[in-house]
């Protein structure tokens, strides 16, 4: 299966030219043309590189690599910054957001061809799987399917919303998760404002509807949440 390459960027010819380069040398290529088709691209596509303009008609590419590096399931996804912004500032600015390369306008498509190979021949091989379930304490999360059931089987009705929560907490139990890093894995990549009041609130429904499994998600009070096995925490509420 080839490598999915995405190119976003607000210059159609600039968008042609690179396409046509890579799929010349066998890469699938996706485009878009903004910020919130780049994340509609991401969540449909699942590329496996990211071409990135720097300024972007609703975001900045600056603020759109932080959403993507900031997601614990997209935090993976290599970038490379294309951009006619060639001061230093400019580039450190883009490799303080999680940039992986830098490449300046006008560029040798060649060279980017190269540039692309060698991010994807690094971060390929590196790249985890994405499990096809989590364990939490009682609590059996499929990550493929969307879907949450306790270790006997029986499924537990969660929104789609309510389970990219949980599983952002669980990928990394016993892990505080502030609001404002929930907002940026669950949230930004929809394109909403969400305040912090908002998280407690869709905290508080989910721990309604994982019922005698509430515990799992504790409360760190000022800091955020964190997920925990469900036996640890009838231990820690004694």
């Amino acid at each position: 299966m080839p490598a999915k390459v995405l190119i976003v960027d607000d210059e159609v010819d600039l968008v042609r030219l690179v396409r046509y380069n890579l799929e010349k040398e066998g890469f699938s290529v996706s485009t878009a043309y903004n910020g919130k088709g780049a994340m509609a691209q991401i969540k449909e596509h699942q590329p496996d590189l990211l071409i990135l303009d720097l300024m972007l008609p609703d975001i900045s590419g600056i603020k759109l690599c932080q959403q993507i590096k900031l997601d614990d399931r997209l935090g993976h996804l290599p970038v490379i910054m294309l951009t006619a912004r060639s001061s230093e500032t400019d580039r450190v600015s883009g490799f303080e957001a999680g940039a992986d390369d830098y490449v300046v306008k006008p560029f040798s498509p060649k060279e980017l061809v190269l540039r692309v190979k060698a991010m994807l021949g690094r971060t390929l091989q590196a790249k985890p799987p994405e499990p096809e379930k989590i364990q939490l304490g009682d609590l059996v999360i499929y990550p493929h399917s969307h879907c949450v059931e306790t270790r006997i089987g029986v499924p537990l009705p969660l929104s789609l919303l309510e389970f990219k929560i949980l599983l952002t907490l669980a990928k990394n139990p016993n892990m505080v998760k502030t609001r404002e890093q929930l907002i940026a894995a669950v949230w930004e990549q929809e394109g909403e404002d969400i305040s912090d009041r908002a998280v407690d609130t869709h905290i508080k429904r989910l721990r309604q509807k994982l019922g005698n499994y509430r515990d799992s998600i504790e409360t760190i009070r000022g800091i955020g949440y964190r997920a925990v096995s469900f036996r640890e925490a009838a231990a820690l509420i004694g």
